[in-house]
């Protein structure tokens, strides 16, 4: 469609990634959801928010974001 304002959407297809993980990491995952539904009172799976905590790691990384940026 020509003329219209809003540009293609991105691939939204989620991709699943399996790990595995020590032990240590597990349950520091676990505290930090509980800390989260203690802070947002609001309980949210560990699952759901690791790739938000990756996706935070990310965008606060300023030489990988410098790293992607085209020259």
């Amino acid at each position: 469609m020509a003329g219209i304002r809003l540009a293609r959407l991105p691939n939204r297809t989620p991709v699943k990634l399996t790990i595995a993980i020590l032990p240590e990491l597990a349950t520091a995952l676990d505290a930090y959801a509980a800390h989260y539904a203690e802070t947002y009172g609001e309980t949210v799976s560990v699952n759901e928010l690791v790739p938000a905590m990756l996706e935070a790691f990310l965008e606060g990384d300023r030489s990988f974001k410098k790293a992607r940026s085209p020259r």
